[in-house]
C-alpha cells in the first residue's frame, strides 16, 4: 500500500533509504550498541505512516527486535532520535508512551481474571470503574471473548490467551501497538486464523502496528510494508508483492520465499538488460539489479513458479536450459520438481496440478525455460 525505500549511511555498501520525517513513527539515524563497540542497529532511518501495518522481518540477531524494544522504551538508543507523532520519545519511560504491547508469551497475570487483566492498564491510568468496565467489555467483544471475563488465563487455550493479550493491548485505545512474535507459540492452523484476525482488527481500528517476526509467510500475508533486516540494517523496505517479485539483493531474494540462484559472471550490460555467463558456460539474459559492469560476479535469481517445464507453454522470448530431473514430488495442488541445472542440484520448479502436466521420472532430461524479465542479476 505504501511504497518507500530505506536506510543507512555509507558503511561501504549501498543500502536503501527511507528518510521521510513526516511519519507517525520515525527513526532518525538510530544506532544501538550494547558494549560500545559492536552496533546491533546501524544508522536506521525509517518512517512509518499513521494506520500502517509494518512488519520487521529477519533472522535471529538481525536487529529487528532491538528496534522494537527501543520504540517501546525497554532499550535506549545509543545514537539518534525516535519520534512518535512528531515528538521525541527517547527520554520518555515506557509506561508514559501510550503504546500497546503484545508478546509471544502473552505476559498475562495468572492470579487475575481476564477482566482484571484488561482493567489493569486502565487502573494505572486512573480511569473510573464504570469507564473501565465499559472499555474492558468493548475490548473483549473485539476479540470475540466477551463471555470469558471471569476466567483466569490458566483456564484458557493458547489461542484464547493470545486474544486476551491482544485485547489488553487495545483496551486503552492506543494509537500504536507493537507485537513481538505474538503467534510463535500457536499451531499452524490457529496461527493462520489469528494472522487474519489481527490484520483485520488493526485496519478496522486504524491502529498503527509494528510487528516483529522471523516468519516470512506471516510478514507477506499481514503487512502493508515489510522491512527486511540483516546485520543491523534494513536490506529492503517495500510492500509484500514488490519484496517478493523485485528483491534488491541476494539476501532478500534468498530470505523471502523459495528462490533459485545460479552463479555466473556478467558478460554484457546494457541499460535494463544484461547477459550472464554461468559457471557451466551457458549464457543467459537477465535484468541487472545489483550489478554495474561487465566482468562482475553475480548470482542470478529465478523464482520456482516462474520456470516452465512444458516447452509448449513457453512464451516468445523465453530462455531455455537443459536440466536433469532429480525428484518429482506430488504436493496436491502443485508438483515440486528438483532439477540439476547448470551444475547445481537444488534448482526447484513449482507447477500447478494440471491435466496436461506429465509426471517426470528421476534421470529424465528436460528443457526448462523462463522469461528474461523474471531473471534478476543480483550481488554475488
Amino acid at each position: 500500500m505504501l511504497a518507500a525505500r530505506c536506510l543507512g549511511q555509507d558503511w561501504g555498501e549501498h543500502v536503501p533509504q527511507d528518510t521521510g520525517s513526516d511519519g507517525f513513527v520515525v527513526f532518525e539515524r538510530v544506532q544501538k550498541s550494547y558494549d560500545g563497540e559492536i552496533l546491533v542497529v546501524k544508522d536506521l532511518n525509517l518512517s512509518i505512516g499513521k494506520g500502517e501495518f509494518l512488519t520487521m522481518l529477519g533472522p535471529s540477531g538481525s536487529g529487528k527486535t532491538t528496534c522494537l524494544m527501543m520504540l517501546a522504551g525497554f532499550e535506549t538508543a545509543t545514537h539518534g532520535e525516535i519520534l512518535l507523532g512528531g515528538k521525541p520519545i527517547n527520554n520518555i519511560p515506557p509506561h508514559k508512551r501510550g503504546i500497546g504491547m503484545v508478546f509471544q508469551n502473552y505476559a498475562l497475570f495468572p492470579h487475575m481474571t481476564v477482566a482484571e487483566n484488561l482493567a489493569f492498564p486502565l487502573e494505572v491510568r486512573k480511569m473510573g470503574k464504570s469507564d473501565r468496565e465499559a472499555k474492558v467489555m468493548r475490548a473483549l467483544d473485539m476479540v470475540q471473548m466477551g463471555a470469558f471475563g471471569g476466567r483466569r488465563p490458566g483456564q484458557l487455550s493458547g489461542g484464547q490467551q493470545q486474544r486476551i493479550a491482544l485485547a489488553r493491548a487495545l483496551v486503552f485505545e492506543p494509537e500504536l501497538v507493537l507485537m513481538d512474535e505474538p503467534l510463535g507459540a500457536l499451531d499452524k492452523q490457529l496461527r493462520e486464523h489469528m494472522q487474519f484476525e489481527i490484520t483485520k482488527l488493526a485496519h478496522d481500528l486504524g491502529i498503527t502496528t509494528v510487528y516483529v517476526t522471523h516468519d516470512q509467510t506471516e510478514a507477506l500475508t499481514m503487512s502493508d510494508r515489510v522491512a527486511v533486516f540483516d546485520d543491523g540494517r534494513i536490506q529492503q523496505l517495500a510492500p509484500p508483492d514488490i519484496l517478493y517479485e523485485e528483491p534488491e539483493n541476494s539476501f532478500v531474494a534468498q530470505f523471502i520465499g523459495e528462490n533459485n540462484t545460479l552463479a555466473g559472471t556478467v558478460e554484457t550490460l546494457d541499460g535494463e538488460s544484461c547477459t550472464v555467463r554461468l559457471e557451466s558456460g551457458d549464457i543467459i539474459d537477465a535484468k541487472p539489479v545489483n550489478v554495474t559492469k561487465a566482468g562482475e560476479k553475480t548470482l542470478v535469481s529465478i523464482r520456482p513458479e516462474r520456470v516452465e517445464l512444458n516447452k509448449d507453454r513457453l512464451k516468445p522470448g523465453a530462455h531455455t536450459l537443459s536440466a536433469e530431473v532429480l525428484e518429482f514430488i506430488y504436493m496436491g495442488d502443485i508438483f515440486r520438481t528438483r532439477l540439476r541445472v547448470a551444475g547445481r542440484d537444488n534448482f526447484i520448479v513449482k507447477t500447478r496440478n494440471a491435466a496436461d502436466q506429465v509426471r517426470l521420472e528421476p534421470g529424465a532430461t528436460v528443457e526448462i525455460g523462463w522469461l528474461p524479465e523474471d531473471c534478476r542479476a543480483l550481488d554475488a
